[in-house]
């Protein structure tokens, strides 16, 4: 049975203040999450303080981006092992977000994919669907150019050594929810199509949900077969919101 993972995205939210209260609110209640692994994922200035308020804790860390080059002269990018260096054990690639606003291609994410794993950093693979390509019925060969990028370059064997995140982009801070079987039906088709290449990897793969999950909802969705966990953006920033999302992991 696949452990349930729930990941908090912060996106570019935080300050000093409140990431140690927010930290400090999680540490006192993870206890009361049986089930699920958890993980935050602050902005990069942040690493440091959130790697040394968890470190000893139940809750991993990671980095919201990666560049795909070396360390050298990429102002303002953030190589692979700047991330190691604060041992973080996840980082997030192909978040709709970098693809629509920053123009980042399928084989862009792609090559970040695969330098995260270089540096064993797991990669928690972002694909999802805008809204007016699942109302053109084209949500399938969206999601599954977005998964060949990656299985081209690297080989289905290395989704192993990742998470899958299912975020379909209308769903994203709008207060929209893809229903349960909405999510479960695309969750099950991203599993079947890497079934299709390697049946192992498919059934080990963590496959996470995304898109204004709340604790109402929490425990619908990850009851759903093909539901792993979630990938959490706004409800990530307040601990109880988020404690109440972990705790439904299955």
């Amino acid at each position: 049975m696949r452990q349930s993972l729930v990941v908090g995205n912060w996106k570019m939210n935080g300050s000093i203040q409140n990431n140690q209260s927010l930290i400090e609110g999680l540490k006192q209640n993870i206890a009361s999450v049986q089930r699920a692994e958890v993980a935050v994922c602050p902005p990069f200035v942040y690493l440091q303080q959130v790697s040394e308020l968890l470190k000893g804790t139940a809750i991993g860390w990671g980095g919201q981006n990666v560049s795909q080059q070396d360390p050298g002269a990429f102002t303002g990018e953030a190589a692979a092992s700047m991330l190691v260096d604060f041992s973080c054990k996840y980082v997030i690639v192909g978040h709709s977000e970098r693809r629509s606003l920053y123009g980042e291609s399928d084989e862009l994410v792609a090559e970040k994919f695969a330098k995260a794993q270089s540096a064993n950093l797991i990669p928690i693979l972002c694909v999802g669907e805008l809204l007016e390509e699942r109302e053109a019925g084209e949500m399938e060969k969206v999601v599954k150019r977005q998964l060949d990028a990656v299985i081209n370059l690297q080989g289905v064997a290395s989704l192993a050594k990742s998470v899958i995140a299912y975020e379909p982009v209308w769903a994203i801070g709008t207060g929209k929810t893809a229903t349960p079987q909405q999510a479960q039906d695309v969750h099950a088709f991203i599993r079947g199509r890497i079934a299709e290449q390697d049946g192992g990897v498919a059934e080990k793969v963590q496959i996470l949900y995304g898109g204004s999950v709340k604790g109402s909802n929490a425990a619908e969705l990850f009851s759903k077969p093909d539901i792993d966990g979630g990938l959490i953006g706004g409800a990530s920033l307040k601990a109880d919101d988020f404690l109440a999302i972990c705790q439904a992991g299955q």
